[in-house]
């Protein structure tokens, strides 16, 4: 019995221990488990499908030397969201590329930004950056970071990233002002069925009467009268409606055969249900009328001029014109219809200083349209452009006179005009640069660029180098630029094998980089890096920057591992194009 009962204590002995062993096994792996959990929950909250952002995105937080950083994130991620479009390994950031930036610091480098006309180039580097999933900078809460995105967004009318933005991040402060916007903007643009299914961004959690009001008016619209009427009610009962939404949609329910006559132009909506309930609408839009409205005027075409000889009116949409408020070509439709008689026209620029101000422009134009000679057409053009200038709309007549003098055939006018045309066509800036020429015998046009633009493989690439570089160095005369400074750092960067004797490291030195940008990135700010790189790129577009430029660009962007984007900077800049 005594053995029995000692096998049986032992036998205890070794299953409590095993339990104890599996116990703090299952403690370890609850603990992974709520780690992959919470990460889990960070990536669901800020997307509205699994598959918006890649599992790269979370690398970061998976490596040793990030682990202060992770346990913070950890300990936060249930008070801060993130809220974004790209996935920021995509441009090799991190889910930490603001967290080491100071708040004050971001702000205003976007208040500098803002006020800044942007190139292709710098646009593309800003929004990458800004809307990339990440953490806010230091001291920044999440509704003050996504309201610079979407303020952006705004101002600079991306459509495009708003409704990318809004399908990817299902709940966030201030969303109802973006659709807002769209649904404005859909208005504004006369199309009431696609604002109509921008209003579907609308969800139960936001609460917004004018949303909601519109929200109304689309199921008339639709035809859905029955389901309008009882969200009519809900919204009466939520005392969120108002007299003359109440007068305006019993009118289009047909509960009421009369409605009323006045017009508000207090917000795009209440202008837009005057404008069609209102038989015999007419509306004398002033020069501090709301910009929206003069779009939703112009696409609606509810601007017309009954009498051509009202100046007052003329001259009130000559200002909007010169404001971007009001079609600049329509100015011109109404100059083409003002009436003259023949003996006027014949000696238009003998008598043209005889008539006031917008009568002269118009004889100038009409006597434009009537010429079938060129230096005279040319002699109008410049003419009109002077007429203009004098009160102050140059900003009419600057694209127009472009894309006629675009039309001149140069030859058939003397060489004297031919410099005075030229300076006066304005070059837009061609979205597509066109083909690239390579050319062997300079380094930074060379083949070499194959390489960033993915056409060839490292290993290619490395075997072309070596040929283009032993080829180059027998032209003594050759002198090494910054631009080739660039391509080769880049290179060496990526792990390419360089010949020793070019010593590229010794040849940098001639080159200054400001130490407050080296500091950058040295104190892990790539993203507040990049910001700043916008700020000195601009208006310019990177195949426009002096070379000096373009090297201490790419030598930053080497130094934070950014390489994507240098690879879009590199192949902007260095090549020679068709």
């Amino acid at each position: 019995m005594k053995l029995k009962s000692l096998n049986k204590y032992i036998s205890f002995l070794i299953l409590f221990i095993s339990f104890q062993s599996l116990y703090a096994e299952e403690q370890i792996d609850i603990w992974n488990r709520e780690i992959k959990e919470k990460s889990q929950t960070i990536k669901t909250d800020n997307n509205t499908s699994n598959n918006t952002i890649n599992s790269e995105i979370f690398k970061k937080s998976q490596t040793n030397t990030s682990i202060k950083i992770e346990n913070e994130i950890l300990e936060n991620s249930q008070d801060v969201k993130i809220f974004g479009i790209y996935d920021p390994a995509e441009n090799n950031f991190d889910l930490n590329m603001w967290t080491q930036t100071e708040a004050e610091n971001v702000r205003s480098s976007f208040n500098r930004i803002n006020k800044i006309q942007l190139s292709n180039t710098a646009t593309k580097l800003f929004e990458n950056t800004i809307l990339s999933f990440a953490y806010p900078p230091k001291d920044m809460d999440e509704k003050e970071f996504i309201d610079l995105k979407i303020d952006w967004m705004i101002k600079n009318k991306r459509i495009d990233l708003i409704e990318k933005f809004l399908k990817q991040n299902n709940t966030f402060p201030n969303k109802k002002k973006l659709i807002q916007y769209l649904v404005d903007n859909s208005i504004a643009q006369a199309n009431i069925k696609e604002g109509c299914d921008k209003i579907n961004f609308l969800d139960k959690n936001i609460k917004d009467s004018y949303l909601e009001k519109f929200k109304i008016y689309c199921l008339v619209f639709n035809k859905k009268k029955n389901e309008a009427q009882l969200q009519f009610d809900i919204l009466r009962e939520q005392n969120q409606s108002d007299k003359f939404f109440d007068d305006k949609i019993n009118f289009l329910l047909g509960v009421t055969s009369k409605t009323s006559k006045k017009i508000k132009d207090d917000n795009l909506l209440d202008f837009y249900l005057s404008s069609v309930t209102v038989q015999n609408f007419k509306y004398e839009p002033k020069e501090n009328t709301k910009k929206i409205i003069w779009e939703y005027l112009n696409a609606a075409n509810l601007i017309k001029l009954d009498d051509d000889r009202d100046k007052e009116k003329l001259k009130n949409l000559e200002i909007a014109a010169n404001q971007n408020q009001f079609d600049k070509e329509k100015i011109f439709n109404i100059y083409s219809n003002i009436t003259f008689d023949l003996s006027s026209l014949i000696k238009a620029e003998d008598i043209y200083q005889t008539f006031d101000n917008i009568d002269a422009r118009a004889l100038i134009y009409q006597k434009y349209l009537l010429s079938d000679n060129e230096e005279n057409k040319i002699k109008l053009l410049f003419l009109l452009k002077d007429l203009f200038k004098k009160d102050n709309l140059s900003n009419i007549f600057v694209k127009f006179l472009s894309d006629r003098l675009k039309e001149i055939n140069l030859d058939k006018v003397s060489k004297s005009y031919t410099e005075v045309v030229e300076k006066n066509i304005i070059t837009e800036e061609e979205m597509r640069l066109g083909k690239i020429k390579f050319d062997d015998k300079i380094l930074h046009r060379s083949r070499l660029l194959k390489y960033f633009n993915e056409e060839i493989d490292q290993k290619k690439a490395q075997k072309d180098f070596i040929k283009i570089y032993k080829k180059i160095k027998k032209n003594r005369k050759y002198f090494f630029s910054a631009k080739d400074l660039a391509l080769v750092e880049s290179l060496a960067e990526d792990g390419f094998k360089i010949p020793k004797e070019f010593d590229y490291q010794k040849i940098s030195k001639k080159y200054n980089i400001p130490s407050n940008l080296l500091k950058l990135g040295k104190s892990n700010q790539s993203a507040f890096l990049t910001l700043k790189l916008v700020e000195i790129i601009g208006e310019d577009e990177a195949y426009n920057l002096d070379p000096e430029t373009i090297y201490f660009v790419i030598h930053l962007l080497n130094q934070n591992n950014l390489k994507k984007i240098r690879n879009e900077i590199l192949i902007s800049a260095l090549p020679q194009r068709s």
